[in-house]
């Protein structure tokens, strides 16, 4: 395997695991007022999620680091080119860690009101706004020169749209599976009932989302040159069905698998698309491509020292933050067990 095809694998797989952390924060927050019946309901919910959530962002900042680093006229078209939609992410996700730190800080009920409801859109906008996004990179741009010539309601096409739709629910069913693993008592048999209800149009969604693929992008010519790669498309739909299948015996083990569909999907799409980071519309390999837009090899060789050293001690460093945090969340221990929020 190349350099330029491994950082290529490297970037989509950061892009996966902060999809598959990031989006059970996503979908506790937009869970968090109908899930939970009472004020202390809201704040196990938040608690939950409190202790991981930034370390769950710590992906997204790698995936843009690398992006610049490994690719960087990939990282000038998008952050030029989506410029307005990069930048409403960016808001909706510090906006919500700042929900998390304001809700408690004024004794009042619309006070606390007014943050439920910005702890809900820190969770739905994120969403939304990553599925247009993918949405559009794995349908393609109109490029010129390497520059994205969409403006941001471009971007709103049908295609991105039924994506956007279908991470939004994805998200929604993978939270309500973290709060049955994590939270205890009716909120986890509330979170657990929401899940059963969610899955059957996550599953409609899916294939949906494929059969769209399958007619409004470029993603199955590589699949049809390639036939192993139909291995990513099962290996997420097994994932799917162990989300459902599992529930029933195995909190931890549905949560697991709803977490193998998410990175199976990214990569169901990641891998259609090869080599291209920025798809030119109906034109593949006319855009930006893992070749034609990566760093020096030089550059390439210590980025990958790099990751070899530093990665492994990040997954360490989040597996024991976890294991720390694994304790079931009640209304009657939050204090026992030093959560704040």
């Amino acid at each position: 395997m190349d350099l330029n095809t491994f950082w290529f694998l490297v970037w989509g797989l950061l892009w996966a695991v902060y999809l598959a952390l990031d989006g059970f924060d996503f979908g506790a927050c937009m869970a968090h007022n109908f899930i939970a019946r009472t004020p202390d309901e809201r704040r196990v919910v938040i608690n939950t999620i409190g202790p991981v959530w930034d370390g769950n962002e710590v992906w997204l900042v790698t995936a843009g680091g690398v992006t610049f680093a490994a690719f960087p006229p990939v990282y000038a078209s998008l952050f030029s080119g989506l410029y307005t939609a990069m930048f409403l992410l960016l808001l909706s996700l510090i906006f919500r860690g700042v929900s998390f730190e304001f809700r408690g800080k004024v004794e009042g009920e619309g006070w606390r009101r007014f943050w439920d409801l910005s702890i809900a859109a820190g969770g739905f906008l994120p969403a939304l706004l990553l599925g247009v996004f993918f949405g559009n990179l794995f349908r393609g741009f109109p490029l010129e020169g390497g520059t994205i010539m969409s403006g941001f309601f471009d971007l709103l096409n049908p295609y991105a749209l039924l994506t956007a739709v279908f991470f939004m629910i994805v998200f929604l069913h993978h939270g309500l599976l973290w709060l049955a693993l994590r939270a205890g008592g009716p909120l986890a048999e509330r979170s657990a009932a929401a899940a059963s209800r969610a899955w059957p149009l996550v599953a409609l969604l899916f294939l949906s989302f494929i059969a769209a693929s399958r007619y409004a992008t470029p993603l199955f010519s590589n699949y049809e040159a390639r036939p192993l790669l139909y291995l990513l498309p099962l290996a997420a739909a097994a994932g799917l069905a162990r989300s459902r299948a599992g529930f029933a015996a195995s909190q931890r083990g549905a949560f697991l698998g709803s977490f193998v569909f998410i990175i199976a999907l990214v990569f169901t799409g990641l891998a259609g698309m090869f080599p291209d980071l920025v798809p030119a519309i109906g034109e593949r390999g006319a855009g930006l491509t893992a070749y034609n837009s990566a760093s020096g090899a030089y550059t390439l060789k210590v980025m990958t020292a790099v990751v070899a050293v530093f990665v492994p001690a990040v997954i360490a460093y989040q597996l024991w933050v976890y294991k720390v945090f694994s304790p079931k969340l009640t209304t009657e221990n939050l204090k026992d067990l030093g959560h704040y929020y």
